[in-house]
C-alpha cells in the first residue's frame, strides 16, 4: 500500500494539479503504481458486478472516473522516462510495463463489464444522451471489441501473453536506443575537423564534451532522425561520413543495445495479435480505427506521391553530384554529402545561409514573440512565466496560460535542451488532461533537443528547430484549448492520423509576415531579419522537396512493410528485409536513406505510431487545405482562430474527426494544396 507521505497518494494541491516535482523521488513510483493498479481493479470490479442494471452513469461514467491515482503517477512517470531518465526509472519501467498491459487487458477482457457496456450500446437510441456522451458510449464499445472482448477464453489468454511481451519489448527498444545514441556520439579531438560549423556550434560541441568529462575535446551528439543537422555545415567529408554512419547504425552494433532481434520479434507478435483479432496484419488492425480506415487507403496515398517525389529527388541529386565533383573529382554523391551540397545550392541560388539565419532565431524571442504571440493573435491566449513552481529539471520552464477573458487555461512546460537523460527528437505530452468530469485543466510539456550553449551565451536556433518549436506548440494548443467533458476525448486524444494535423497547421505562422517580423530579430542589435532574406527564404521553400518527401515516404512505407507481415511470415535478416521493402516500394535511392531506419525507428517500435507513420502526410493533406482556408479568409485573425478552435481544436476527440474537419472547412479535404506545397505533379 502507498504511504500517505508519498506525493502521489493524494491529488496535487499545486496550481492546475502540477505534479509536486520537488517532493517526488524515484522510490515513490513503484508503490504508487502498485496501489493505483489495485485501486482501479477494485473500482472496475465494483462496476462490473454492480447489482443495479447498467446505466450510462453507473457504467461508462464510472469507468471514466476510475483510476485517478494510476493517472497521476502514470502522467508523471511516463513523461520523465523520455525527458529525464535514469537507471532507477528504467528498472521501474521494465517492471511496470507488463503489469500495465495485463491491467488494461483485465479491464477490456472482463466479460461482465463488457456485457454492461454492450447492453447500453444496443439501447443507445433510447438513453437520451447528449452528443459527446453518445460518442463516448460508442467509443467504449469499439475499444472493448478491438481489445478482444468477444474472443473465446483461450484466445484471450494468448492475447494477454502477447500484450505483456510486446509492452516489455517496446520498453527495451526505447531504452536500448537511448543508451546506444549516447554511446554513438562522436568525439572529435581536433577543432580543425569542425571547419564549417559556426562558432556557436563549436562552443556547444565543447560544452557537450565537458559535460561528458572530455574537457578540451568536442562531442557531436546525435539527433533522432537519420540526417544530423551538422551535416549541412561540416566541410570535412570524412567527418560527415563518420557522423552519418554513427546515426544509421544505432541499434545495429550486434552488442547489448542491438535492436534487430527485438524489433523483428515485435513485428511478429503484432502480426499474431492482429490475426487473433480478425485482421490479416497489424496495419489492417491499426488503420481500421483511424480516419484512413484501411491500410490500402493509407498506402495508396504514399504510393501516389512516391514516383513524383523520387523523380524530383533524382533531378536534385544530379545538381548536387556536379557540385561534389568540383570539390572531389570522380567522387560519387553519398547520403552524407546531400545536406552539405543542398545547403550550398540554397546559399548560391537563393542567397540563404542557414548559419547566417541563426542570430535572428534566439530561443526566448522565438518562443515569446513568435510562438506565444501568434497564439495570442489567433486565440487571445496570454502566457506568464512562473518561477515559483517546482520543476523536474533545472532547464524546465513553466508558463501559466490565460484565456482571452482572463481565466486560467492550464500550464505550458517547455523543456528545450538535449541531455543524456533525454531521448532524441521532439514531442508533446500531457501531465494532466483537461476534463470537466474530473474538474482538471491541461498541464502540457513540449520537449525539443537543442544543444545547450556555453553559460552566458544565447541559444540560437536553426531554421528547422524553429519549425519544430511551432509544430510541437500546435500539439500543446490542441490540449490547452480542449473543452470536453470526458478524459477519453481530451486534447490530442484523436485518431493517430489526425493528431499531427493541428500541429502542422501551426507551422504556417512561423513565416507569416506579421509573426516573423515580431520575433525574427538579431539577438545583438535587435534588427529585423532583412526583407531580402525573407523573400529568398520563401523562394527557397520548394527547393529540396524531392529529397524531403522521398526520405519521409521511405520511412512511412518501411513502417507499412513491417506491419503488413502476416502471422506465418518470418524475418530472419532485418537489414535485408528493410532493403527489399524499400526497393519494392520504389524509394530505394542510394543517396537518400529513410528518415528512420528500423533499428532506431522508435515511433513504430517504441512509441505509438506503429503502422501509423503515414499519419504525417495524411494529416498534411488536411493541413495544406487548412492553410489555404486561412489565406482565403484573412489569415492571422481572432475570428479565424476562434472558428478553428470552436469547430476543431477544442473538440478534441469528442466528435468524429472528419466531421470536425468538414464543420471547420465546409467540405471534404482536397489534395491539390499538398501537391502544390511539395512541388509534386502527378503523371
Amino acid at each position: 500500500m502507498i504511504s500517505q507521505d508519498n506525493p502521489f497518494a493524494v491529488p496535487s494541491e499545486l496550481p492546475y494539479a502540477l505534479p509536486p516535482f520537488d517532493r517526488i523521488a524515484d522510490e515513490h513510483y513503484l508503490p504508487a503504481f502498485e496501489t493505483g493498479l489495485a485501486e482501479q481493479s477494485a473500482e472496475v470490479e465494483a462496476i462490473a458486478h454492480n447489482a443495479e442494471p447498467p446505466t450510462f452513469e453507473n457504467t461508462v461514467v464510472a469507468l471514466e472516473r476510475s483510476g485517478r491515482l494510476l493517472a497521476r503517477v502514470g502522467g508523471t512517470f511516463f513523461n520523465l522516462t523520455g525527458s529525464d531518465n535514469n537507471e532507477a526509472i528504467e528498472a521501474v519501467q521494465e517492471k511496470i510495463a507488463p503489469l500495465l498491459a495485463a491491467h488494461y487487458d483485465s479491464i477490456h477482457l472482463n466479460g461482465d463489464l463488457f456485457g454492461r457496456v454492450n447492453t447500453l450500446f444496443e439501447a443507445r437510441a433510447t438513453l437520451g444522451l447528449d452528443e459527446e456522451s453518445s460518442w463516448l458510449l460508442q467509443r467504449y464499445h469499439t475499444d472493448f471489441q478491438r481489445a478482444g472482448a468477444g474472443l473465446p477464453e483461450r484466445d484471450q489468454l494468448r492475447l494477454r501473453e502477447l500484450n505483456g511481451e510486446l509492452s516489455s519489448l517496446a520498453t527495451q527498444f526505447g531504452q536500448n536506443l537511448l543508451k546506444d545514441t549516447n554511446a554513438s556520439a562522436l568525439v572529435v579531438s581536433d577543432v580543425a575537423e569542425l571547419a564549417g560549423l559556426s562558432a556557436d556550434a563549436v562552443a556547444a560541441a565543447g560544452e557537450a564534451a565537458t559535460s561528458r568529462g572530455e574537457a578540451g575535446k568536442y562531442v557531436l551528439n546525435l539527433n533522432l532522425p537519420t540526417n544530423q543537422p551538422l551535416l549541412a555545415s561540416l566541410e570535412n567529408r570524412a567527418l560527415r561520413e563518420r557522423l552519418f554512419t554513427a546515426s544509421i547504425t544505432r541499434g545495429n552494433h550486434d552488442n547489448e543495445y542491438d535492436n534487430k532481434e527485438r524489433l523483428a520479434r515485435i513485428a511478429s507478435l503484432r502480426a499474431e495479435r492482429a490475426a487473433l483479432l480478425g485482421h490479416p496484419n497489424h496495419a489492417s488492425y491499426v488503420i481500421a480505427d483511424e480516419t484512413a480506415k484501411t491500410a490500402q487507403a493509407a498506402v495508396g496515398l504514399l504510393e501516389r506521391l512516391a514516383p513524383a517525389a523520387v523523380a524530383n529527388a533524382k533531378i536534385e541529386a544530379e545538381e548536387l553530384q556536379a557540385l561534389l565533383e568540383l570539390d572531389e573529382p570522380g567522387a560519387t554523391l553519398e547520403a552524407w554529402d546531400w545536406m552539405f551540397y543542398a545547403e550550398k545550392v540554397r546559399r548560391d541560388r537563393y542567397d540563404v545561409d542557414a548559419e547566417a539565419l541563426r542570430p535572428y532565431f534566439e530561443l526566448d524571442r522565438v518562443l515569446v514573440d513568435g510562438v506565444f504571440w501568434a497564439a495570442n493573435r489567433l486565440y487571445g491566449l496570454t502566457f506568464v512565466e512562473r518561477h515559483d513552481l517546482p520543476k523536474y529539471h533545472p532547464e524546465l520552464r513553466i508558463f501559466e496560460v490565460f484565456d482571452a477573458d482572463g481565466s486560467g487555461l492550464g500550464l505550458f512546460l517547455g523543456d528545450y535542451y538535449t541531455r543524456d537523460s533525454k531521448r532524441g527528437g521532439a514531442w508533446m505530452n500531457n501531465f494532466v488532461d483537461q476534463t470537466r468530469l474530473i474538474g482538471t485543466q491541461t498541464v502540457v510539456v513540449n520537449n525539443l533537443n537543442i544543444p545547450r550553449p556555453p553559460a552566458g551565451e544565447p541559444t540560437l536556433l536553426s531554421f528547422d528547430e524553429v519549425i519544430t518549436a511551432f509544430h510541437e506548440f500546435g500539439h500543446a494548443l490542441h490540449s490547452l484549448v480542449s473543452d470536453v467533458t470526458y478524459t477519453t476525448f481530451s486534447g490530442t486524444n484523436v485518431p493517430r492520423d489526425f493528431v499531427e494535423y493541428p500541429s502542422q497547421v501551426n507551422e504556417m505562422w512561423m513565416l507569416w509576415p506579421e509573426v516573423l517580423a515580431n520575433y525574427a530579430k538579431h539577438y545583438k542589435t535587435g534588427e529585423p531579419l532583412p526583407g531580402h532574406l525573407v523573400d529568398k527564404l520563401l523562394e527557397s521553400q520548394l527547393y529540396g522537396e524531392g529529397y524531403a518527401t522521398t526520405e519521409y515516404l521511405a520511412a512511412a512505407l518501411l513502417d507499412q512493410a513491417w506491419h503488413s507481415l502476416r502471422v506465418d511470415d518470418q524475418v530472419d535478416d532485418v537489414l535485408r528485409f528493410e532493403a527489399a521493402a524499400l526497393e519494392k516500394a520504389g524509394v530505394a535511392v542510394s543517396s537518400i536513406r529513410p528518415r528512420y531506419r528500423s533499428t532506431y525507428f522508435s515511433h513504430i517500435f517504441g512509441g505509438g505510431y506503429s503502422a501509423g507513420y503515414y499519419s504525417y502526410i495524411w494529416s498534411e493533406v488536411l493541413d495544406a487545405d487548412t492553410v489555404e482556408w486561412f489565406k482565403e479568409n484573412g489569415g492571422l485573425t481572432r475570428a479565424n482562430g476562434d472558428h478553428f478552435r470552436r469547430e476543431l481544436l477544442g473538440r478534441g476527440g469528442s466528435i468524429d474527426s472528419m466531421v470536425a474537419f468538414r464543420n471547420f472547412r465546409g467540405r471534404d479535404p482536397e489534395i491539390e494544396p499538398l501537391l502544390k506545397r511539395r512541388g509534386l505533379t502527378e503523371a
